[in-house]
C-alpha cells in the first residue's frame, strides 16, 4: 500500500503542483495529513501565529488516478482516520458574527488534547467521543486555484461531519488524473464549527480510490451505509438547501428509481440538514438508507 507523506505543506487544490502519488482505480492507500493549523499548537504554552505561517488547512497531494478525464467522478471510500500523533489540538477562533453579542476580547483558548480509549480528554472531566472526519478533500478545477479557505464544486474545505469512516465521496474529475487533495482532520467537530476551530490532529486517513464513468448525475455526493448525502455550497444557506435537497431529488430518481415528487414529499418529512462551517455556506442534505430501499441496476446502452 502506498504511503503518501504531508509535507511539503499544500494550500490549494491545483492541477499544477507535482503528483505526490499515482494510484490505479481500486487502490487503497494511506495519506498523512498535517493539522489545520500547521503543527503550530503541540504543547501547553503553544499558540497559533499567523504571522509565521497565514494560512490554515495544509493538504496532502495531489494524488493522481491513471484514466480519470475530464467528466468522470473519482468515488473516494474513507477506510481510517487515526490521529498521527495521539492527540488533536484547539483554540479560540475570532467570534466574527457573533463579536455583536459576546464582544471582542477573547482569549486564546489554546491547549492540547490527549487521544486515548476512543474519547477526547477536552478540558477537566469533560471527555468527548472520537468522531474523527475530514474538513477538507476535494479535487483541481480546470480553471482557476482555489485555496483550501473555501468549499465550492471542487469539494474543498466542507467541514462536514459525514466526511467520515465508512462514508464514499463522489468529487468530480476536471483535468486528466483527478489530482485529488486531502486534510484538516479533525479528532470531533460540532455542527457549524463554530470558532472555525475544531479538534484540529494531524493523521493517516486510510482511502480507496475509484473511478465512476457515465453518470448523468452532477454535483458531490457522499454515500454512506447509513444515509445518502448531496452537498452544496452558496452565497446563502438558503440556496445552498435548495441545491443540495434538488440533487439529492434526482440522485434518489437516477439511481434508486424514484419519482422525483414523491422524493421531495418524503424528504419534507424524514430529510435532514448538516452545517459545515457556519460562515462558508456549505451544506450536506441527507436521508437515512432505510426509507432509499435498493439502487436500481443501470441499463446498458446499445
Amino acid at each position: 500500500m502506498q504511503r503518501v507523506p504531508a509535507q511539503p505543506l499544500v494550500y490549494e487544490f491545483s492541477r499544477h503542483c507535482q503528483p505526490r502519488c499515482r494510484v490505479k482505480p481500486g487502490e487503497t492507500l494511506c495519506v498523512e495529513s498535517e493539522d489545520a493549523l500547521s503543527g503550530q499548537i503541540r504543547s501547553a504554552g503553544d499558540r497559533r501565529d499567523k504571522s509565521v505561517v497565514p494560512y490554515s488547512n495544509p493538504v496532502a497531494g495531489p494524488i493522481v488516478v491513471d484514466g480519470a478525464e475530464k467528466g468522470d467522478y473519482l468515488a473516494v471510500t474513507i477506510k481510517s482516520i487515526e490521529p498521527r500523533d495521539g492527540q488533536c489540538a484547539t483554540y479560540t477562533g475570532a467570534p466574527k458574527q457573533l463579536v455583536e453579542w459576546l464582544g471582542a476580547e477573547v482569549p486564546h483558548g489554546a491547549h492540547v488534547s490527549p487521544i486515548r480509549d476512543g474519547f477526547i480528554h477536552w478540558k477537566e472531566r469533560i471527555q468527548i467521543p472520537y468522531q474523527p472526519m475530514l474538513g477538507c478533500i476535494g479535487t483541481a478545477p480546470d480553471w482557476g486555484v482555489p485555496t483550501t479557505g473555501p468549499a465550492g464544486p471542487h469539494g474543498g474545505n466542507m467541514d462536514l461531519v459525514e466526511v467520515c469512516p465508512g462514508s464514499t465521496l463522489f468529487l468530480p474529475v476536471s483535468v486528466p488524473g483527478g489530482y485529488l487533495y486531502l486534510g484538516d482532520a479533525h479528532a470531533a467537530m460540532g455542527h457549524g464549527e463554530l470558532s472555525a476551530t475544531g479538534l484540529e490532529m494531524a493523521a493517516w486517513s486510510t482511502i480507496q480510490v475509484d473511478l465512476l464513468r457515465g453518470s448523468p448525475l452532477t454535483g458531490i455526493r457522499i454515500s454512506n451505509p447509513d444515509f445518502l448525502m448531496t452537498v452544496a455550497t452558496q452565497n446563502s444557506p438558503e440556496r445552498a438547501i435548495a441545491e443540495a435537497y434538488a440533487r439529492l431529488i434526482l440522485w434518489m430518481e437516477v439511481d434508486y428509481g424514484w419519482n422525483r415528487w414523491d422524493a421531495y414529499d418524503l424528504l419534507t418529512h424524514v430529510g435532514r440538514i448538516s452545517i459545515g462551517y457556519y460562515g462558508s455556506g456549505t451544506v450536506g442534505c441527507g436521508i437515512d438508507r432505510k426509507y432509499v430501499g435498493p439502487a436500481v441496476p443501470m441499463t446498458k446502452k446499445e
